[in-house]
């Protein structure tokens, strides 16, 4: 299974841009019950600002940090995947980077956002259906 078929169908991406505000995103990501968001700059991916940024940087800067544009805060030059990249290979280079967002790009464009849960969601599924269907076969034979 690709990525690609695991977000097609999907609603737009929630996204921000690079001159909002730490507030404004952390806003977001509270108001859509998500954990990161892509950020963009000139229709161009340059981050993804996350929970977890929120809670380094309060740490390292003080509340100050909550008026900062995400900028300043995000990760920058993040990792990301193609439509045609696997399910595995995907889980894989998370497990590898410690990331747990990936941004789906085709063609320099961003087309998707796949979080560790999407991924393991679908393996708990495929694996669900693999014994139901083991269990049918001997129940059968």
């Amino acid at each position: 299974m690709t990525i690609g078929r695991i977000i097609e169908g999907r609603d737009a991406v929630v996204t921000c841009d690079v001159a909002m505000t730490v507030r404004e995103a952390a806003g977001i990501l509270a108001e859509k019950r998500i954990g990161a968001v892509p950020v963009m700059e000139n229709g161009e991916i340059a981050g993804i600002f996350s929970e977890r940024d929120v809670i380094y940087k309060l740490r390292e800067l003080g509340a100050d940090m909550l008026d900062m544009p995400l900028g300043h805060i995000m990760t920058a030059l993040p990792v990301t995947i193609e439509p045609e990249t696997s399910v595995m290979a995907a889980l894989s280079l998370m497990t590898r980077r410690r990331i747990r967002h990936l941004p789906v790009v085709k063609n320099g464009r961003m087309i998707g956002f796949v979080s560790i849960g999407d991924l393991v969601k679908y393996r708990i599924d495929k694996i669900e259906n693999e014994a139901a269907a083991m269990r049918d076969y001997i129940q059968t034979a």
